[in-house]
Formats: C-alpha cells, sequence, structure tokens
C-alpha cells in the first residue's frame, strides 16, 4: 500500500530530471501518473522506466506548455486518460538567466513565460477537474531564488518568476479552500540534475561557488525534493495549505 493509492497524478516536464524522479516516485507510492513533456523520446522513456518498475503512467508530447491552447487539451487529455486528477505537480520551468542591466528584454519575457505561465495555465485548466473531484492538491515548484538574491548566476528574471509563483500559490490556496482544494509551493535550492551538469560541466569553481551559499556544501538529490512533494500531495498532509517549503541545504537560512 502506497500512501497515494488511486490518486491520479499530473506532474509537467517528466522527459527527465526532476520530472522523471518525480514521476517514479509518485507510481511507486501507488499513484497513476499523467506526465508531459517537449521532448517526446525521453518522456516516452520516463513511461517505459515507470511501468518496469510496476508503476502506471501515461505520457503526453510533445507539448508546449507556454502556449495555452496546448496547454488546454493537454490537461483534457490527462483527466480522460484516468478518469480525473486529483493532484498537479508543476515541476516543469524553463529559464534564462544574465546580469542587469545585459539581460535583454527578449530573455526577460522568455523566463517569464518559461516560469510563470506554465504553472498558471496548468492550474488555470486543472482547476475544474480538481473541483469535479471534491478536491485535490496543487503543488508549484518555486525555488530559493524567489525569497534571496542570487550571484551565481545572476537570476534577475528567475527571481522574479519564481517569487510570482511562491505568491500565486498563496492565492490557489486562499481560493481553492471552498473547493477543497489545497496549494503548496516547494523551493529548492541547488539540485544536481542533467540541467545543472550541462551548465556547469566540468568548472569546479562554478559548482563551489553554488554551493557555498548551502549549510550542507553539496547539492541535493532529486529525491531529497521529491519524497517531500509525495507527502504533501498525500492525504496525511491535509492540514498543510498555502505554505512554501524550502529545500535547499540551508541557503535561505542566512
Amino acid at each position: 500500500m502506497g500512501i497515494l493509492d488511486n490518486k491520479i497524478v499530473l506532474i509537467t516536464g517528466t522527459g527527465g530530471g526532476l520530472g522523471r524522479v518525480a514521476a517514479l516516485t509518485f507510481a511507486r507510492e501507488g499513484a497513476k501518473v499523467v506526465g508531459c513533456d517537449i521532448n517526446v523520446d525521453a518522456n516516452n522513456e520516463t513511461v517505459e522506466l515507470v511501468r518496469q518498475s510496476g508503476g502506471e503512467m501515461t505520457g503526453i508530447a510533445p507539448i508546449n506548455l507556454t502556449d495555452p491552447e496546448q496547454v488546454r487539451k493537454m490537461v483534457e487529455d490527462a483527466a480522460t486518460a484516468y478518469g480525473g486528477l486529483d493532484v498537479v505537480y508543476n515541476n516543469a520551468a524553463i529559464q534564462r538567466f544574465g546580469p542587469m542591466p545585459d539581460f535583454s528584454i527578449d530573455d526577460w519575457r522568455f523566463t517569464i513565460a518559461g516560469e510563470l505561465d506554465i504553472p498558471f495555465f496548468v492550474s488555470k485548466f486543472a482547476w475544474p477537474h480538481l473541483v469535479q473531484r471534491g478536491g485535490g492538491v496543487i503543488i508549484n515548484v518555486a525555488s530559493m531564488a524567489g525569497m534571496i538574491a542570487g550571484e551565481n548566476p545572476p537570476m534577475v528574471a528567475h527571481s522574479a518568476a519564481k517569487a510570482g509563483v511562491i505568491a500565486m500559490t498563496r492565492q490557489f490556496a486562499l481560493e481553492g479552500a471552498r473547493h477543497g482544494i489545497r496549494a503548496v509551493a516547494i523551493s529548492p535550492g541547488p539540485f544536481l540534475t542533467p540541467a545543472s551538469d550541462r551548465d556547469l560541466g566540468d568548472n569546479q569553481a562554478a559548482r563551489d561557488a553554488v554551493t557555498s551559499k548551502t549549510l550542507l556544501k553539496r547539492f541535493g538529490q532529486p529525491e531529497e525534493l521529491v519524497e517531500l512533494a509525495v507527502f504533501i500531495a498525500s492525504d496525511r498532509a491535509s492540514y498543510i495549505t498555502g505554505a512554501n517549503y524550502a529545500v535547499d541545504g540551508g541557503a535561505t537560512a542566512w
């Protein structure tokens, strides 16, 4: 018996990294997972990994989550896959980094769309399905960048967008309470993912600069974030809503 038995969970960005680990972990706990990604092959690989591990998962790809019409159709297809939605895990995001004032308007708009529009669109179209089920949970992946400034890398748009995600989550919680919908944000610090490995490469100085802000002096492992998300999605967390949880190795503590 898992703590998410018979829950239907929509996870965005399941082609790899934190999203893939989320799909595997939610399925391990008994959830029926619908995962979406822009990368067809990577998402299909996640579906196969979940099924090989004994879990249940349906994949939807390719999907551009910055296009509201594509999101609307994806959510409808997700709700149809297993007969509804109980949990939305807004994991997917795309962003660009750079210092002020050299950060371009295009990079700003790209990041706001990729980090703030995406969870709004998915939640907006999923909302009536959660209401129809008598309630549910929306989990938004924000960032410690929405709580503190960051020097490495410079992140003006990322900080603004993720602060917006945290604020939006509180509003979701307020408006959702009357419908039995809980909304919670999780704010990761630096985590080891294929994207972080790609961006940092063999630059040990850059890696040390990132982890120096943490109290634990290391990157987090994806499981250390996703296990919290699974608990929040479960009925064991039924009194938790409107909160933001930092999972950052202590980076926001000082």
